[in-house]
């Protein structure tokens, strides 16, 4: 969506695309059958998901990767503990 301005009604963008390998229309038909989508659609929710994705910075999602990364302090759990975790509940 294209914004005029303050006030202003919001009028959709139309954009054509050409030369799209045969490859990639392929899968970008097979996701939008998958999800139930028209072509139009899928393409649209493919550009937000890598042009929107949440708002992050690169800054903000180097910090989460980070932070996922972050090891265990060592010690804290024995090899026994960690083999009766894995047990619990089976049979």
């Amino acid at each position: 969506m294209v914004v005029l301005g303050r006030g202003a009604a919001k009028v959709p963008t139309t954009l054509t695309l050409k030369n799209i390998p045969d490859e990639v229309y392929e899968r970008l038909r097979a996701s939008a059958a998958a999800h139930r989508r028209s072509l139009n659609s899928e393409a649209i929710v493919c550009l937000e998901t890598v042009l929107n994705p949440g708002q992050l910075t690169a800054d903000e999602r180097l910090a989460r990767i980070r932070a996922v990364r972050v090891q265990p302090p060592r010690g804290r759990f024995k090899a026994k503990d960690i083999d009766a975790f894995k047990r619990e509940g089976r049979p």
